[in-house]
């Protein structure tokens, strides 16, 4: 089945944008990572939440937890970037959350005691495939994607330590840090 008809036979499950980042010590181990989500529209609602791993606690923060559980269970753990972390049951906050972004300047979003900031966009470029690998089976996602230079992770206003690895070439850069939009998941 080739890509195009593969992705035809499945329906969308979620549209919106899932920018996220990862920070490293400087012996490369993770220092914290983060998931945040603009959910336009999806078979559970629409809303936003933030995501956050830090020092072996995962927390979930959003004002529609349900919405939010299911983004951390359904999305969230499958991620390549939580592999190898320490991924307990989270604790879920239900609490507003905030995020301003666009692909020219960053991100800042705030969600309960947590402020996160992303910017120095690197690239922006179209990322599709059919076989995305998630707890429920094997998804087609499409999107957008802008890696960036910088982000920092603040919890009640003390900086979490790390930084963002930016790797790639000078045609496609790649960061630990990343914005998206146009994000389509199909199931």
């Amino acid at each position: 089945m080739s890509k195009s008809s593969a992705g035809s036979n499945r329906r969308i499950i979620l549209a919106g944008a899932n920018p996220g980042l990862r920070l490293f010590d400087e012996n490369g181990k993770v220092t914290a990572y983060a998931s945040i989500w603009m959910v336009d529209w999806s078979i559970r609602g629409s809303g936003t939440a933030v995501v956050l791993w830090f020092d072996g606690i995962v927390r979930v923060v959003s004002e529609d937890v349900d919405l939010a559980s299911w983004l951390e269970r359904y999305f969230v753990r499958s991620f390549i970037e939580v592999q190898g972390l320490p991924w307990h049951e989270p604790a879920v906050e239900r609490d507003l959350v905030q995020v301003s972004m666009n692909l020219a300047n960053g991100l800042s979003a705030k969600a309960a005691d947590i402020q996160i900031e992303m910017g120095g966009v690197l690239d922006r470029r179209l990322f599709a495939t059919d076989d995305f690998p998630l707890a429920e089976g094997t998804h087609s996602l499409s999107l957008v994607i802008a890696p960036v230079r910088s982000a920092t992770v603040s919890i009640g206003g003390a900086s979490v330590p790390g930084f963002v690895q930016v790797d790639g070439s000078p045609d496609k850069p790649g960061s630990s840090a990343f914005l998206t939009t146009a994000e389509v998941w199909q199931r």
